[in-house]
């Protein structure tokens, strides 16, 4: 999982904090490369790192006995994979899962927890993004139950062209149908009205966007709403 050290500022929840505990916290931490469907942790097992996505993605996702996981929120370079470390808690509530290629920083968590209690201002910046990241879990439960599945594959691509800075998504009509926890069928449907609308291009496993503005158009309201949430993290 060994990778080039990606640049400081690739993540912005590191890159936020103040000069010497960036610094700091960039020396503890080690880079990796994160490939897709690698799970890096499980409901109800003690955390072993906490990961700083820089380039990849990672879903988190509850498993059901019957169904595919569900995926309930979204982590890419704005935030971090641990962020519950800060409020004292080392078992996660959901998986942790790669779903797109790319770097990262790791930093193990015992190492993190002694960050913690020299650090207020990380311990801030995670304390922030753990109440947003709770209001991504939120919205996705309120959308999951109210949107229909065009809605909610717009904001589900959007989201993920965000964080992956490329036109170019490499997800599948069985990975979205996962991540939406409906069947492949309705995002095949939902999919087509969408190429048919001209707002993206599916090609073997290959999205690419071709309006953001007509799919902004596509998406609900929570798309909007979660982007005000991470805006607002941010602000001074």
């Amino acid at each position: 999982m060994s990778a080039a050290a990606p640049k400081p500022d690739g993540n912005l929840l590191i890159s936020s904090l103040p000069a010497k505990g960036g610094q700091q916290l960039l020396r503890l931490c080690e880079p990796v490369k994160l490939h897709f469907g690698t799970i890096l942790c499980e409901i109800n097992e003690p955390l072993e790192y906490a990961y700083f996505p820089v380039t990849a993605l990672i879903s988190l996702v509850i498993p059901t006995k019957d169904h595919q996981p569900l995926a309930l929120a979204m982590i890419g370079n704005e935030g971090i994979l641990g962020a519950t470390l800060a409020l004292g808690i080392p078992t996660p509530r959901l998986r942790g899962v790669v779903h797109g290629d790319g770097d990262g920083l790791r930093i193990s968590a015992p190492r993190l927890r002694m960050l913690l209690l020299e650090s207020p201002a990380l311990q801030s910046v995670l304390m922030r993004y753990a109440f947003v990241l709770m209001g991504q879990l939120l919205q996705t439960a309120s959308c999951n139950s109210f949107h229909e599945v065009e809605m909610r594959l717009a904001r589900w691509l959007l989201m993920t062209d965000d964080r992956a800075k490329s036109d170019q998504l490499p997800l599948t009509h069985q990975f979205l149908a996962d991540a939406l926890g409906v069947q492949r069928s309705a995002v095949t449907i939902a999919a087509g009205k969408l190429q048919r609308k001209k707002l993206i291009k599916y090609n073997r496993g290959n999205i690419r966007i071709l309006s953001r503005q007509g799919l902004e158009k596509a998406s609900c309201e929570c798309y909007g709403l979660q982007v005000k949430d991470h805006a607002d993290q941010f602000a001074t």
